[in-house]
């Protein structure tokens, strides 16, 4: 990834608005004060794992603020939600990349970084796979690109699991021991949280490109 191409996701970035980041934080709130919160939780992390915009972390803080001696079962459920997510973004990449991924990765304006993607599953699909898992990078972009560019499933099986659970079970791990600081500190900076997301965001990218 060339410099070019890191200062073009940079100003994509910027471009989005905060009211409308804070808009999808406030509504993915709203689900961890219902019934259904579990199952929104799970199906949150699934979803953003092959297509949905924003990241289940939101509701996973929130959820374990609420219940702080369940930030295992939150994280477990996040986990499993997001890895079963990757499989099918993997499926979508291989059998209907033309009629659905496609779109998928457009909406999002992400097909630039299917080159950048390709080598990088040349050189280790699994240390590529958790590194996307792990960090703030667009997780999705590498479960439709691998499948379609057909990588060994069960790298992207292992990569998700100990990338997406380490990064889950840490967050969670973190609001079980400070409590609801956090969550209150999150919604008093928002700005600067999101900013500081979108800095993770472009780190990410620099980070992998010299793995």
């Amino acid at each position: 990834m060339d410099g070019n191409t890191i200062r073009r996701q940079i100003k994509s970035v910027i471009l989005i608005p905060s009211q409308t980041i804070k808009k999808a934080y406030d509504w993915t709130i709203r689900w961890s004060k219902t019934k259904y919160a579990k199952v929104a939780l799970f199906f949150l992390a699934l979803s953003e794992s092959s297509f949905f915009p924003i990241p289940p972390d939101v509701l996973l803080i929130a959820m374990t603020v609420a219940d702080r001696y369940k930030w295992w079962i939150f994280a477990l459920i996040t986990t499993t939600g997001s890895v079963i997510g990757g499989i099918v973004g993997y499926y979508i990449g291989y059998t209907v990349y033309e009629s659905v991924g496609k779109s998928i990765v457009d909406l999002y304006h992400l097909d630039k970084y299917f080159e950048f993607v390709q080598i990088r599953y040349e050189q280790n699909a699994f240390l590529a796979v958790f590194t996307a898992a792990f960090t703030p990078i667009p997780y999705k972009v590498f479960t439709i690109a691998g499948g379609l560019f057909q990588i060994p499933l069960p790298s992207l099986i292992l990569g998700s699991i100990l990338g997406r659970g380490g990064r889950f079970f840490i967050v969670a791990l973190m609001i079980r021991i400070f409590g609801k600081k956090i969550s209150d500190t999150l919604e008093r900076y928002f700005d600067i949280f999101s900013l500081l997301f979108m800095a993770l965001l472009i780190g990410g990218f620099i980070l992998l490109k010299y793995l």
